[in-house]
């Protein structure tokens, strides 16, 4: 049977960052060898996720409280990618996302570093909910905010975080305007320093949080908002984009049919053309002479998503230490060779900001 295109596109894009990110090879196998229609990509990798979802309540009922983590991270992780780009079913997409919030809610209490849900006031009375954990024995770290991108969400970051800990940086993963669990009631912003501006208020109040050494840490679309939010919220000691585009209205056209979707859907515009227009001030142009702080700059030259001489040119114009690691065998967030770079900048972080 002939496999749709959006399933191709699916399978061709992402398959590395499914991997990266915690998701079984053998699951991909699996779920991808029995999909041919985009319209059962979310109900067949939801049924997936069940299954660890079951097998971690078997484990907690056990009192095996670490295979009970192992568990609910690989339920969330896999109910995540059935609905990342699910958009043309909305009600499909919440109830999955729902799932992913609570299976990895209740493995929070049972991962190697040990988490809490944490919600942050924002303007308008609203919330912002992120992921706070921290590191063995450290009683006030600094604190490395985990930015998601246009189709992650803050529970997909969990691998990076690890990173950061392991080295005695706690983390806060957020959910951003229009993405995650603040995606249903707001669109996308390209000013994204007022998100981390909140964020970085709430971890003032944490007396377990050191909040004058602050690092950002961004994929793809949060590529772009980890050195815009550097550029204008000063508190931010050291920042990393990770395959963030310059401009996002710039070669709209060319990116993935399922891309140019999700940003319909998260932008809230009604067509592709609306969206394209009001991705016109997600652009750094005028804004990287503002970056003072250290940043670091990832991309991988094979990126099919952004083009890499957004890099190039993010560390040309900053404003103050800025370094470009450029991998030729990398592909978009370089998620076919993250052993290559996870580990490093992590160890690029702890420098700046133990500095």
């Amino acid at each position: 049977m002939e496999i749709e295109e959006r399933v191709q596109i699916a399978i061709n894009n992402w398959a590395p960052r499914f991997l990266a990110n915690g998701v079984d090879p053998n699951d991909f196998q699996r779920v991808t060898k029995r999909i041919t229609r985009w319209d059962d990509w979310n109900r067949e990798w939801s049924a997936c996720a069940a299954v660890h979802e079951l097998m971690g309540e078997e484990a907690e009922a056990q009192e095996c409280y670490q295979s009970a983590g192992y568990h609910y991270f690989h339920a969330a992780i896999t109910y995540h990618f059935g609905k990342f780009l699910f958009v043309h079913r909305p009600d499909e997409l919440r109830t999955a996302h729902e799932h992913v919030v609570h299976t990895y809610q209740k493995g929070l209490p049972y991962f190697d570093f040990p988490g809490e849900r944490v919600a942050i006031p924002y303007e308008g009375g609203g919330t912002m909910y992120g992921i706070f954990r921290k590191p063995w024995h450290t009683p006030k770290p600094p604190v490395v905010i985990l930015i998601p991108g246009l189709d992650s969400v803050k529970e997909e970051l969990h691998n990076y975080g690890d990173d950061f800990l392991r080295r005695g940086m706690a983390v806060l993963a957020i959910d951003g305007p229009g993405q995650g669990e603040m995606e249903f009631q707001y669109s996308l912003r390209y000013d994204y320093e007022v998100p981390v501006r909140y964020a970085i208020d709430y971890l003032e109040s944490r007396p377990d949080a050191n909040a004058a050494r602050i690092g950002l840490m961004g994929v793809s679309l949060g590529g772009y908002f980890a050195p815009r939010a550097a550029a204008f919220e000063h508190r931010v000691k050291a920042a990393i984009a990770n395959a963030g585009a310059y401009s996002f209205a710039e070669g709209f056209e060319q990116r993935p049919l399922l891309t140019r979707e999700a940003f319909v859907y998260r932008l809230k515009a009604p067509e592709q053309s609306t969206a394209r227009a009001m991705l016109q001030p997600f652009s750094l142009q005028g804004v990287m002479e503002k970056v003072k702080c250290p940043l670091l700059v990832i991309m991988g030259r094979l990126d099919r998503i952004v083009s890499p001489e957004s890099a190039e040119q993010m560390v040309a114009e900053a404003g103050g230490e800025a370094e470009l690691w450029m991998f030729e065998d990398g592909n978009h967030v370089c998620n076919n060779i993250p052993y290559k770079y996870r580990p490093q900048q992590a160890d690029w972080m702890r420098k700046k900001l133990y500095s």
